[in-house]
């Protein structure tokens, strides 16, 4: 249990039935009337943004996430498969479970599986991925002045913006949690 009064960033605690994580917190002592913490929460499993104010002395359950290195294998039709490399066993989570988080993995590449007491809510990528272009059209000599991008598909299927310079069979580093463009390989 951890008291409102303690809160800080990145705690994450279950309240209300929802698993929520502190993005912002802050101590209130009016000039009249009792002390208050004022909080900003994200839940965990939908991602939405709450609002709350607590009585310092209020109570709420830490929650525990669990975050496994796990290989993801494969996807068939609508399941997408992982396996933990320790223990070798694999499970399937669904589309919706996964969202857009595989848009820039190859398969068998590593990526960390979140739960909270056994059930997966989401799948965090490495930060930075290496991938070839698999089409992007060519640039062209003079085009460079204003630092202009073209789109460009890479091997996963994902379309990132690129530079000018940069063409078809490229191997490129990508910042998956933004999506942008950030060397040659």
């Amino acid at each position: 249990m951890v008291s409102a009064g303690d809160f800080r960033n990145g705690i994450t605690i279950e309240y209300e039935g929802n698993i929520y994580q502190i993005i912002e917190f802050q101590h209130v002592k009016p000039g009249k009337g009792a002390a208050f913490v004022r909080t900003k929460l994200k839940n965990i499993v939908s991602g939405g943004v709450v609002e709350k104010t607590f009585r310092p002395t209020e109570k709420c359950e830490e929650a525990r996430i669990d975050r496994n290195d796990m290989q993801y294998l494969y996807s068939d039709g609508d399941l997408f498969y992982f396996m933990d490399v320790n223990t070798y066993d694999q499970i399937a989570l669904s589309a919706e479970q996964i969202g857009d988080a595989l848009k820039f993995v190859k398969e068998n590449e590593m990526v960390k599986i979140c739960s909270h007491k056994g059930n997966v809510f989401s799948v965090e990528p490495p930060l930075f991925v290496e991938l070839e272009i698999t089409d992007t059209e060519p640039g062209f000599k003079g085009d460079t002045a204003t630092g202009a991008s073209k789109p460009a598909i890479v091997e996963t299927g994902a379309q990132v913006m690129v530079p000018l310079f940069v063409s078809q069979g490229e191997k490129i580093k990508i910042d998956t949690r933004t999506g942008e463009y950030l060397s040659r390989v």
